[in-house]
């Protein structure tokens, strides 16, 4: 069966591509191209083993991947959210697990640094941070309660000039392999972020083995046992949760974009796959259940793209909501899933294997899925915003 060639990009059906400029479009291949080159090679084997790939953070640093939003002053490249965006995109085009370490150290640890912290802890992390030398993970959901951050058990209290913390935290992405730890505690003034280094007595922190999804990334638990830190290492210009809420909203628009990336994966694959396979005498391509689902693919895929842009350019203007985050995340990580999902079926059983991506992809977004914010939160938040009236 003949093949009519196509004059638009499968992948990018109404050419958001054509909307971006010359400089986020540099940014994107150069990612695309580190993805392609270093990622992909090695991913399948690093998720089969349960191994983070730490041997690929200098060239992460080197590109300005690390804080890539913030001041040059800090040695960071200072780009635009979309360019951010885009970033995250390709990364987790490659892997979620990649493009998770990135998000928790751009926007969960660098972040909070820059917009909560002092002058001297700004000089004394930032720099060493954006150059991959000093890793970063983000302390605040706890084993009882993910989704209620309010109710939080670790606390910290003043002794002289020092604080003492006490608690734990769960399911922190870098945990085993920071230096230094944004943990946030319950003090008597309000909720309030220190910043902790590794080989402080009385912290500690355990990897969590065993997990089926985001096998390719860190994932610990952090114990805080009387823990000493002097008020230096407390972060002074915040209060509250909006403090780790804050961080949570510039880590959920990068995810926004991640999950179509691993879509466009997904998609990818299964489209070479079906113009290869042959049943019954001709490709599955060439057939309407086939085509119909590559179609709605498309069709998702082109949604979220033309969603992610436009909320980035809100971002860059200063004028995106945390609603409208929450709209994204929740739309593109389902349309990602589901991706994921249909392409695996196509697959058939080839789809249960590493060899193709779908089947690492959807285990990596059931924990997407769920993590800073499941989807029946984020449902739920622009329930609140439509109706007025808060159902939590």
């Amino acid at each position: 069966m003949a093949q009519k060639p196509s004059s638009l990009d499968p992948s990018d059906l109404f050419d958001v591509r054509s909307l971006l400029s010359d400089e986020e479009r540099m940014v994107q291949d150069t990612v695309a191209r580190f993805t392609d080159e270093k990622v992909i090679p090695i991913i399948g084997d690093c998720f089969d083993q349960h191994r983070f790939p730490s041997e690929l953070i200098p060239e992460i640093a080197s590109m300005g991947l690390l804080g890539s939003s913030l001041p040059e002053e800090y040695g960071c490249a200072n780009m635009s959210s979309v360019m951010y965006g885009l970033i995250c995109q390709e990364l987790e085009r490659g892997d979620s697990g990649i493009r998770s370490f990135v998000s928790v150290q751009s926007s969960l640890c660098m972040y909070p640094i820059f917009a909560f912290g002092s002058d001297e802890q700004r000089k004394k992390y930032l720099p060493g941070m954006a150059r991959g030398e000093i890793i970063g993970c983000f302390g605040l959901t706890e084993p009882h309660g993910g989704s209620d951050p309010g109710n939080m058990k670790t606390h910290a209290k003043r002794d002289g000039g020092d604080w003492v913390i006490n608690g734990s935290k769960m399911w922190i992405t870098n945990g085993g392999v920071a230096n230094i730890a944004i943990v946030w505690a319950m003090t008597e003034e309000g909720i309030q972020g220190f910043i902790v280094e590794k080989g402080t007595p009385g912290f500690a922190t355990q990897d969590i083995e065993r997990k089926m999804s985001l096998r390719a990334s860190v994932t610990s638990a952090l114990f805080f046992d009387d823990v000493r830190v002097p008020d230096s290492q407390r972060l002074p210009n915040v209060r509250g949760l909006k403090g780790p809420l804050s961080c949570l909203t510039q880590a959920r628009y990068g995810i926004t974009w991640g999950p179509i990336g691993a879509a466009i994966a997904c998609y990818r694959d299964v489209l070479e796959y079906s113009k290869t396979r042959i049943i019954f005498g001709k490709p599955i391509a060439g057939t309407q259940a086939v085509q119909l689902k590559l179609a709605d693919m498309a069709r998702r895929i082109t949604l979220a793209q033309l969603l992610s842009l436009q909320l980035g350019r809100l971002k860059d203007a200063g004028n995106m909501q945390p609603t409208q985050v929450s709209l994204a995340k929740w739309n593109n990580v389902r349309m990602a899933i589901d991706i994921a999902r249909e392409a695996r079926d196509i697959l058939g059983g080839a789809g249960i294997t590493v060899e193709y991506s779908p089947i690492r992809h959807g285990l990596n977004l059931e924990s997407v899925i769920t993590y800073e914010g499941t989807e029946t939160v984020h449902q739920l938040v622009v329930g609140r915003e439509i109706t007025g009236i808060n159902a939590f």
